[in-house]
C-alpha cells in the first residue's frame, strides 16, 4: 500500500553479496546431504525466506511500529517508537552492526541512524523544529557521513523563521525503512 510519504531504502551491496555467498554455501552443503541440487536450492530458499521474515518481524518491532505510525501520519507515536528502536539497537549494537547476518538485511543505513533521522523527520512534521535539529545533529555526531541528516539540517536552516515555527506537514526529510 503506497502512502505517498517519502521512504528511502539504501542497499549495501557488499552485504547483499555476503548473503548470496552464504546461500550458495548452504545450497552446496544441503545438496551433499540430500544428493539433489534442485531440491537443495528449494530448501535453502524456503529456509532463507522463512528466517528473513521471522527475524524482520521479531527483532526490529519498534522500528516497524514507527514506520506504520509514520505512514499513517501519526508522528508523535512514530517518534516514541523510533526512540524505542534507537534504544534497543544502542543496547544491542552487534545486531545492528551485523544486520546482514542477524536480520538478513542488506540496508546501508544502520537501524540506529534510521531511528535518529526518522525521529527528527517526525519532529519536523509536528512543528518541533528545534527537536528535529537536535536529532539530526545527533545523527551526524554518530554517523558523520549521513547525507540524510546533512541535507535535512540544510533544509531546516534555509526555512524561513525559527526552527520551532516550521510548518507541520511539510516534507523536510524522508522516512527510512
Amino acid at each position: 500500500m503506497a502512502s505517498g510519504k517519502p521512504v528511502v531504502r539504501q542497499i549495501a551491496w557488499v552485504s547483499l553479496a555476503i548473503q548470496l555467498l552464504i546461500l550458495l554455501v548452504a545450497v552446496i552443503l544441503i545438496s551433499f546431504l540430500i544428493g539433489s541440487v534442485p531440491a537443495a536450492i528449494d530448501i535453502t530458499m524456503c529456509l532463507y525466506l522463512f528466517t528473513s521474515i521471522a527475524l524482520r518481524q521479531l527483532v526490529p518491532r519498534a522500528h516497524r511500529r514507527g514506520m506504520r505510525a509514520f505512514r499513517k501520519e501519526q508522528y508523535a507515536q512514530a517518534v516514541e517508537a523510533f526512540k524505542e528502536s534507537y534504544s534497543f539497537f544502542t543496547r544491542h549494537p552487534w545486531i545492528d552492526r551485523y544486520r546482514f547476518i542477524t536480520l538478513l538485511s542488506s540496508s546501508r543505513m544502520s537501524y540506529q541512524e534510521m531511528a535518529l533521522v526518522n525521529t527528527a523527520f517526525c519532529y519536523t512534521q509536528i512543528g518541533e523544529g528545534a527537536m528535529a535539529q537536535r536529532y539530526y545533529k545527533k545523527a551526524l555526531a554518530q554517523f558523520p557521513e549521513s547525507e540524510m541528516a546533512k541535507t535535512a539540517l540544510r533544509m531546516l536552516a534555509a526555512a524561513p523563521g525559527k526552527p520551532d515555527t516550521a510548518q507541520a506537514g511539510t516534507d523536510n526529510g524522508c522516512g527510512t525503512a
